[in-house]
C-alpha cells in the first residue's frame, strides 16, 4: 500500500506544529487522517462536519502553505472526507476543496489596543484598527549615513511587504535614533500602496499585558488567532519579552505562522538578536533569518535637515545659524534635538525673550553639563566603586576564586558595565578578569535574578548605582 501520502503529513505536522498551540495542535491536528495525494489534491479525513468548519475557517491557510513547503508547489487542492453519524446513509462525505488561495478568516482589532483582543468577529480593513501614529513618514524620517541602509530597507518592504528577502526586518539602536519612527513610517507606506492589509503596530509591553490577560481570562487561543490573521505585525523593544516564558513560547507560534505563510514581520529592539539576554535561542535564530539593520546616532548634516524640519513644523523663526550651533553641539540623539528646540520655545515664551544665539548657548550649555554627568560611567569606574563597595581587590576580582563574595562582586561589576556602557559581553569580559562572552551573559541573569527576588541584593545595587552617578 503506497504510504507517500502519510509521509507528506507527517511532515506537515511538524510544521502546524511549530506554528499552533499544543492544546490547539493536539485537539484538531491530531484527529485528521491522511487518506489519498495525487499531485493534484490531497485528502484528508476530519471526524465531523464542524471540525470540517473549524479547520477550514481557521487553519486552512496554514495547511496549504505546509503542503506548499512539504511538497514544493503550491496550487494543491485541500479535499476533507467527513465523516458522518452512522446511522446516516454512507457514513462520510467528501467535501471539494479550494486550491492554496484559500480564503481566510479575519479578525478585527479592540480599538485602542489596550485590552486583550476579544470579540473577534469578521472585519473589514477599513475597520481595521493599525494603532499607526500617521504623522511618521517616509517624507520626514530624514536620509543620513547614519540610517541609510535601515531606511532603504524599509522604503523595499513597504513597497513589497512579505515578498522581500527582508523578513523578518530586525531594526536595532540605542534609545532615540529613530526605530518607532521607521516602524511607523513603514506601516504608514504600506497601508498607502496596501488599503486592504491588516498592518499592526504594538509595542511589546502592550502585547505582554494582552497576553496575560488572555490567559487570565481563558481566551489565550482567541488571542493566538487574532494575531495570526496580521498581514504586517511590527513589535516595538522585543527586549522586553526577555524572561518571559509563555509570551516568548506564544510569540514563537506567531512568528512562524505569520511567517510561514508570507506575512511581514517587524521588529525593533535595543540591541542586535547575538547580545539579546534571556530570549530563547529559537527566537533569536529567528531574527537572523531576514534582514538585521543598526540605527546609529545622527550625523551632522542629519541632525540639521530634523532640526530645519521640526522648526518648520512647529512654525518657530529660529535663524540658520542658530540651528547649526545646535545641530553641532547636540549629538547623540534626535529626541535631544527636539527637547532642545522644545526648551528654547518654552523660556521664549515664559521669558518674553527672542530665540537667539545668547539663548541657544545658555540652554544647550546646560544640556551638554547634564549629559556629561549621565555619561561619566565607565568600566573603570565601575570596578572601582563595586570592589570598594564590597571590600574587596580588583586583583581577587580578576582572579580565579570562586568564592561567593568575589564572584559577586564580579558579576555585579559585569552587569553594571553591560546597562551603563556600549561595551560588548565580549570586551566587559576581557576587561574584568579576561572572561569570555558567555561567563558574562551569565553574570547578567545571574545579577538579574537576584534583583527579581532578593530585596537586600536590591538595596545594595541602588546604593552602588548611586555612589556611580554622584
Amino acid at each position: 500500500m503506497d504510504s507517500k501520502h502519510v509521509d507528506l503529513w507527517n511532515d506537515c505536522l511538524k510544521i502546524i506544529k511549530d506554528n499552533v498551540p499544543e492544546t490547539i495542535y493536539n485537539s484538531w491536528f491530531i484527529p485528521i487522517v491522511p487518506l489519498k495525494y495525487d499531485n493534484v489534491a490531497f485528502t484528508i479525513q476530519v471526524p465531523s462536519h464542524f471540525f470540517y468548519e473549524f479547520l477550514e475557517e481557521r487553519y486552512a491557510d496554514l495547511i496549504h502553505a505546509a503542503l506548499a513547503r512539504i511538497i514544493g508547489k503550491a496550487g494543491i487542492k485541500l479535499n476533507y472526507r467527513v465523516i458522518v453519524d452512522s446511522k446516516q446513509k454512507g457514513g462520510a462525505t467528501t467535501i471539494q476543496g479550494v486550491s492554496t488561495n484559500a480564503v481566510k478568516q479575519d479578525f478585527g482589532s479592540p480599538k485602542g489596543l489596550n485590552k486583550s483582543p476579544k470579540n473577534l468577529v469578521e472585519t473589514t480593513a477599513r475597520d481595521w484598527n493599525p494603532n499607526l501614529n500617521m504623522r511618521f513618514s517616509f517624507d520626514n524620517f530624514f536620509e543620513g549615513t547614519s540610517n541609510k541602509l535601515a531606511r532603504a530597507i524599509g522604503k523595499a518592504v513597504s513597497e513589497n511587504p512579505g515578498k522581500t528577502s527582508f523578513n523578518p526586518f530586525f531594526i536595532y539602536g540605542v534609545s532615540g535614533v529613530g526605530k518607532t519612527h521607521l516602524c511607523h513610517a513603514i506601516g504608514t507606506e504600506i497601508l498607502k500602496r496596501f488599503p486592504e492589509k491588516k498592518v499592526l503596530y504594538i509595542s511589546s509591553h502592550l502585547f505582554q499585558v494582552q497576553f496575560s490577560d488572555a490567559v487570565l481570562k481563558n481566551t489565550s487561543n482567541d488571542f493566538v488567532n487574532f494575531y495570526q490573521g496580521v498581514d504586517v505585525l511590527i513589535i516595538d523593544d522585543i527586549q522586553e519579552f526577555a524572561g518571559k516564558e509563555k509570551t516568548q513560547n506564544t510569540y514563537f507560534h506567531i512568528f512562524n505562522h505569520l511567517h510561514l505563510l508570507g506575512k511581514q514581520i517587524i521588529l525593533t529592539s535595543d540591541k542586535p538578536p547575538v547580545e539579546l539576554q534571556g530570549l530563547e535561542e529559537r527566537l533569536i535564530s529567528r531574527f537572523k533569518w531576514g534582514m538585521i539593520a543598526e540605527l546609529d546616532k545622527p550625523d551632522l548634516e542629519l541632525r540639521k535637515k530634523i532640526l530645519s524640519s521640526k522648526v518648520k513644523q512647529d512654525g518657530l523663526n529660529i535663524a540658520p545659524d542658530i540651528i547649526n550651533y545646535i545641530a553641532e553641539h547636540v549629538t547623540n540623539h534626535v529626541r535631544d534635538l527636539e527637547g532642545i528646540v522644545t526648551s528654547l520655545v518654552a523660556q521664549s515664551l515664559v521669558y518674553n525673550r527672542k530665540i537667539d544665539m545668547e539663548l541657544a548657548t545658555s540652554t544647550i550649555e546646560k544640556f551638554v553639563t547634564l549629559s556629561a554627568s549621565q555619561q561619566k560611567i565607565t568600566v573603570e569606574k565601575i570596578q572601582h566603586i563595586v570592589s570598594d563597595y564590597f571590600k574587596i581587590t580588583l586583583d581577587a576580582v580578576h582572579s580565579r576564586s570562586r568564592k561567593r563574595e568575589i564572584v559577586q562582586a564580579r558579576q555585579v561589576m559585569m552587569f553594571l558595565s553591560k546597562k551603563y556602557t556600549d561595551y560588548s559581553y565580549s570586551l566587559i569580559g576581557n576587561i574584568v578578569g579576561k572572561r569570555n562572552h558567555a561567563t558574562v551573559l551569565y553574570a547578567c541573569k545571574a545579577v538579574q535574578d537576584s534583583l527579581d527576588i532578593d530585596k537586600g541584593f536590591r538595596i545594595k545595587m541602588k546604593d552602588i548605582e548611586e555612589m556611580l552617578k554622584r
